[in-house]
């Protein structure tokens, strides 16, 4: 049960975000432009950097929806997602994506500059500075919806099919309006 009465039934920050809608809008927006605006990562790339960052903070709702996102938007589908979220050092991703995955690690796991040894590693995989600014403000923008979805101990979904109904309105319309909803 959640820590606060939201007055509806959603999951996830999809509740939140109906019950607070001055906030939703900017955090939509800023997922929108993390996630879905023009960038040199391709968006599935980036809804897995989401998710993986997710499961780091074991936040489930947010790992299955952004895995979901970015199952249906990938070639490898829901198999490399779930390889990913297990153990990326031997996922069946490039080099570079696997490079800013141990970026993104290191954002999640402490306030500090990420290594300069995990960045050489990124660089000699083919990530260029775009890739590096964008995965970090990724990995830190998901530790702060990570954090407001466990802070206040959202629901899960009642099914799966929920995230896979919200994959197809992200894929088709982005972060529109800052709702995402499950109908």
């Amino acid at each position: 049960m959640p820590h606060i009465a939201l007055g509806n039934d959603l999951p996830g920050i999809t509740g939140l975000m109906a019950h607070r809608p001055d906030t939703a809008g900017p955090l939509g927006d800023l997922a929108n432009a993390l996630l879905r605006a023009p960038s040199s990562l391709d968006p599935g790339e980036r809804e897995l950097i989401a998710a993986y960052v997710s499961r780091l903070n074991d936040t489930e709702f947010c790992a299955s929806s952004h895995g979901a996102f970015a199952a249906a938007q990938l070639a490898g589908g829901q198999q490399l997602v779930r390889a990913v979220l297990a153990d990326p050092a031997t996922a069946p991703v490039s080099g570079r994506l696997r490079a800013l995955l141990n970026v993104a690690a290191e954002v999640q796991g402490s306030a500090r500059p990420v290594s300069d040894r995990t960045i050489a590693a990124a660089r000699a995989e083919g990530a260029d500075d775009t890739d590096l600014h964008d995965t970090v403000l990724i990995a830190a923008a998901f530790c702060m919806y990570n954090r407001y979805v466990s802070g206040l101990a959202t629901e899960l979904p009642k099914d799966d099919e929920y995230y896979r109904h919200s994959a197809r309105r992200i894929v088709a319309d982005g972060y529109r309006g800052g709702i995402v909803r499950g109908d």
